[in-house]
């Protein structure tokens, strides 16, 4: 009798301690790990319909391109953050501007193919951002094992689109822009190889992906639920692309950009807003200030939204191509390259504006 209440006390102790450990609240948690959905849904749905496919394409890219100032505001609204590489983030931004105007008069297919990849590859970190953010909430310290896993599955996803001969057709559907246009055409003239790499590569991700889960199951207690629905999620949305493409990518986009405004979000609340001393650094900063107003993050970000809206509109009326495309690879390539400075989780400040516990 003792060593059944004993067995029965240890695994409910286990079930207790097993319980999801959300960035936000469930259903938020839940939302932000299933946003992709509408848009793949409305890719596909849409597919066929090329002059209202092509609406839908460029709304999703144009609000890709509306997070990616954001980070500016983030590094040079807060004189801490801006310390963090003072010299850097300095002079970045002129570093940027000439290394854009040189690869467009160099060669626009390098600069559309190295910014597709650096996207690529960004968009993915982000995932693998926030599935460390769910297991520093259970007490995780690694990742290099979710981080093998989504790279896996984002090497399988290239080689399928590269090497599908319906590619080109599923591309003279809609006009995702020149240089997007321009950096999947280039990925196709590797189909051979691609189609040569593309099962070994599926081979490898199924091996990461039994490792992965051995792992998590060997967690016990320790282990975070809403990481595994997070992980979930992201494996439909690459089961979606390798299906259908356009689709797949149209979440992988659009979800990219919600996940980055939701985390934003909380982030300004916990280190410029409710979360923060009054009188510390970070509620004095220009965007401490602007979080702490009666109008709060929502009326910051709304504000931010409008400019952006404002700027987009006057590079249409008034500006050239080659602005808007030196404007779109600057901005893109700031908020990637900043991005990688600002979010590090190991950081204190970061860690507590997302309510991870200290170790």
């Amino acid at each position: 009798m003792a060593a059944t209440l004993g067995r029965v006390e240890i695994e409910s102790t286990s079930v207790a301690r097993r319980r999801p450990r959300w960035i936000h609240r469930g259903a938020v948690d839940v939302a932000m790990a299933l946003c992709w959905v509408p848009f793949a849904v409305a890719g596909h749905a849409l597919e066929g319909h090329g002059v209202v496919l092509t609406t839908f394409v460029s709304g999703v890219f144009l609000l890709s391109f509306a997070h990616q100032p954001l980070t500016l505001a983030l590094v040079y609204g807060d004189g801490e953050q801006f310390a963090l590489r003072r010299a850097v983030f300095a002079v970045s931004p002129f570093v940027f501007v000439v290394a854009v105007v040189v690869a467009l008069h160099v060669s626009v297919l390098a600069l559309a193919i190295v910014a597709g990849l650096w996207n690529a590859e960004h968009t993915l970190m982000q995932r693998y951002g926030i599935t460390r953010i769910y297991g520093r909430k259970a007490g995780q310290s690694e990742g290099g094992l979710e981080r093998a896993l989504l790279v896996s599955w984002l090497l399988v996803a290239v080689l399928r689109v590269a090497s599908d001969p319906a590619t080109p057709a599923r591309l003279r559907q809609l006009d995702m822009g020149g240089t997007n246009e321009l950096a999947v055409r280039t990925l196709t003239r590797f189909a051979s190889p691609a189609a040569v790499l593309a099962v070994p590569a599926l081979l490898v991700a199924a091996v990461v992906a039994g490792a992965w889960v051995a792992a998590e199951r060997r967690r016990g207690p320790d282990a975070n639920p809403a990481k595994w629905f997070y992980v979930a999620s992201t494996a439909a949305l690459f089961g979606v692309i390798l299906v259908d493409p356009i689709a797949g990518l149209m979440g992988f986009v659009g979800a990219h950009s919600l996940e980055y405004f939701v985390i934003v979000h909380q982030s300004l609340g916990q280190r410029y807003g409710q979360g923060a001393e009054p009188g510390s650094a970070p509620a004095r900063s220009p965007l401490g200030r602007a979080v702490r107003a009666r109008t709060g993050r929502i009326g910051f970000l709304a504000a931010y939204l409008g400019l952006i809206v404002a700027t987009v509109s006057l590079l249409e009326w008034r500006g050239s191509a080659e602005a808007y495309l030196i404007v779109f690879f600057t901005l893109g390539g700031l908020h990637v390259f900043y991005d990688g400075f600002i979010w590090k989780l190991r950081r204190p400040a970061v860690a507590r504006s997302l309510a991870i516990p200290g170790p």
